[in-house]
């Protein structure tokens, strides 16, 4: 018989379904029905491409026993953390604050009033390693709430008032200087892997914010440092385990720190940063290397993430089905030399293993290797390691595929439209423009309300109950400004208008400019969740400040770029002495410092050659978050564009920079040349 949660949207939330334990989604009813039972709430928290939360639930919420237990003693609400970020990010603090550690799955015990009162994460079925067992747990709390209740209320008094008081060191309203920038990246380079690339120990994470920084910071600088840090760092990952050699993307992070073990999810996210990235890395160098990835992960995207809606999903699994019914973490991906054998013949097997770095022992569980690309001596024919590769990634499809997360996360949609726009326009790819315009119009067609507010998720051609937090608003803005830039149609400049205003009435503190993740008029939690840090992708305060930056050069709106200096103040606070984790921060402080500069290119048409030289000059510039209008003089669908004649009748391009304009120029050379001093 399935439970609450089988009228839910999100895929995590019916991977629970049929679960025996009573679940119920986040909702007031859940907690009214505590207050009416006396009873405790069990709060679950977890996303559908989770190893763990896939074992806590084979483990415990498919026992019968366990269930009736949980039925009996609490109310039990299961929460997708990817379609509420709001209510993860707020009992995730709690647990962090409490225990020193978070992670997923969570779980906390809160009073029927939503006050959290005791935090783990994974629990097994048996003690172990010091671990009560999660039955252990249950029957603990149980007594806690029945024998010691006043108690149990004090602390979870407590824990609220000491959440509420929590403040963040703002850094006041001004913007990181040439002084905070440099000590930014000498944080990096002490906290910087010279051997294997990358920043600190195992785990390793794709740092894609921090790259965007760096190659920023060379691009405004000239720093070598800066330069070689993204370079070497995008290399080791793009000969890693963590980047799938036969089908592209990358994976969510690396065990070790060589990059060699991935786990083996696979997130909208990080794709869509890292083609980005890696766009931007070739952008800047002409890497072959960083070509071939920066449209293989777009590929990647295009293939496997794309819904029929034409948006993209969330995520793959990292488990997938062994052959024997038995879903195994990275079975799909890794190989045996038996394997290749078995796929290529004896002698291409052998060239495959060497190219590939499969060996007896494997790198990974059951002699099986995760594909790499070791640096070898030697040279490879090409066409032969080409015809590996598609012989190898057909032999792979017929395995059992990681199940995918078919959830459209607005924020993330927001991301990989930027991605695909840029990586299309950079490498003569109109079918993959033609994909960011896909996704960019369900978000217009099925996220935006009458009023422009944004629905934070939806699936199926349906939209979310949820409201979108402050990274959607932002990240939306980013890649529609992208596309503008790209496309040279002023709607998606007028949509992220829209968005931003909501930015500045509903997100931010109207007298610090500090801002929040959730709107003033979204549900009321124990605290207003605001977090300025970027970890797997850009916190909702960078990405905001970075599209209320464009925007306002993109307008001359004042306003919203007053609120982006503002914004700023928290990375002069974090740059210096976290620079890690406000990468993003740091990459929209570099545009900040640089200007940014604003390029109109006008021209008889978008389809005459010269305008369209010169269009891509401007997109191929490396100023740090240059802005780009293009059309004709007489087109009214960029301010940027307004008494922008040609010259001489011809195409011409219009670079300006802090109130003050370059003269035009009509020559593809002096406008690169003025978009990389």
């Amino acid at each position: 018989m399935p439970n609450r949660l089988a009228h839910e949207t999100s895929p995590y939330l019916l991977q629970h379904a049929d679960n025996p334990v009573d679940w119920w989604p986040w909702s007031e009813a859940a907690f009214a029905e505590a207050r009416r039972r006396g009873v405790a709430v069990h709060l679950s928290v977890g996303y559908s491409s989770c190893h763990w939360c896939h074992v806590l639930a084979k483990e415990s919420f498919e026992d019968e026993a366990v269930a009736a237990y949980m039925n009996e003693h609490f109310v039990n609400i299961k929460v997708d953390r990817e379609e509420r970020p709001d209510v993860d990010a707020v009992y995730m603090e709690a647990v962090q604050a409490a225990t020193g550690q978070g992670g997923w799955p969570m779980t906390v015990f809160l009073t029927p009033d939503a006050e959290p009162f005791y935090f783990g994460t994974y629990f097994p079925p048996a003690p172990r390693q010091g671990m009560p067992s999660f039955r252990q747990v249950l029957e603990g709390v149980r007594s806690a709430w029945a024998d010691r209740r006043d108690e149990v209320a004090d602390v979870a008094g407590k824990i609220t008032r000491d959440l509420a008081e929590r403040e963040i060191s703002y850094g006041g309203t001004e913007a990181p200087g040439e002084q905070e920038l440099a000590q930014a990246l000498l944080g990096l380079t002490r906290e910087y892997d010279p051997q294997r690339g990358g920043f600190g120990g195992a785990p390793k994470f794709p740092p894609s914010m921090v790259v965007e920084f760096l190659l920023r910071h060379h691009a405004r600088t000239g720093a070598d440092g800066a330069l070689q840090m993204a370079q070497d760092t995008c290399e080791r990952m793009a000969r890693g385990g963590i980047y799938d050699q036969l089908g592209g993307g990358f994976a969510r992070y690396s065990v070790d720190r060589d990059w060699v073990v991935p786990h083996f999810e696979k997130m909208l996210y990080d794709n869509a940063l890292l083609c980005r990235v890696y766009a931007h890395l070739w952008r800047a160098t002409g890497s072959e290397l960083a070509r071939r990835v920066a449209l293989e992960t777009a590929d990647f995207m295009v293939r496997e993430l794309r819904t029929n809606e034409g948006g993209f999903a969330s995520a793959l699994d990292a488990d997938s089905d062994d052959g024997t019914g038995k879903h195994v973490e990275g079975v799909y991906y890794v190989w045996t030399p038996e394997q290749l054998r078995a796929a290529l013949g004896d002698e291409d097997a052998e060239l495959a293993a060497r190219y590939f770095g499969v060996t007896d022992e494997g790198t990974f569980e059951h002699g099986s290797s995760v594909l790499q690309l070791p640096q070898q001596d030697g040279v490879f024919d090409a066409e032969k390691v080409a015809s590996v590769k598609e012989r190898l990634l057909a032999a792979r499809a017929e395995r059992p595929a990681p199940g995918r997360d078919d959830k459209i996360v607005a924020a993330w949609n927001g991301l990989a439209v930027a991605a695909l726009a840029e990586t299309g326009a950079y490498f003569d790819r109109p079918d993959l423009v033609d994909a960011a315009v896909a996704a960019a119009d369900l978000l217009v067609r099925l996220h935006l309300d009458d009023h422009a507010r944004l629905s934070r998720t939806s699936k199926d051609g349906k939209a979310g109950a949820n409201a979108g937090v402050l990274e959607d608003y932002g990240d939306v803005a980013e890649g529609f400004l992208a596309l503008a830039s790209v496309t040279g149609e002023g709607v998606w400049l007028d949509f992220a208008g829209f968005l931003l205003d909501h930015v500045l009435a509903r997100f931010t503190d109207a007298e610090s400019g500090a801002l929040y993740d959730t709107a003033a008029d979204a549900e009321q939690l124990i605290r207003r969740p605001q977090d300025p840090t970027d970890n797997a992708a850009p916190s909702g305060w960078s990405a905001a400040a970075g599209a209320l930056l464009s925007y306002a050069a993109q307008t001359g709106a004042e306003p919203h770029r007053a609120a982006a200096v503002k914004a700023l103040g928290v990375v002069k606070a974090l740059g210096p002495r976290v620079p890690r984790f406000i990468g993003w921060g740091l990459a929209v402080a570099e545009a900040n410092l640089d200007g940014p500069r604003e390029v109109a290119v006008v021209g008889p048409s978008l389809a005459d050659e010269g305008t369209r030289t010169l269009h891509r000059t401007a997109l191929l510039g490396t100023a740090p978050g240059a802005v780009v209008a293009v059309g004709t003089p007489e087109s009214d669908e960029f301010p940027l564009l307004v008494d922008r004649p040609l010259q001489q009748g011809a195409p011409a391009a219009y670079v300006c920079r802090n109130f003050t304009c370059d003269a035009p120029t009509t020559d593809p050379d002096r406008l690169r040349t003025a978009l990389s001093r």
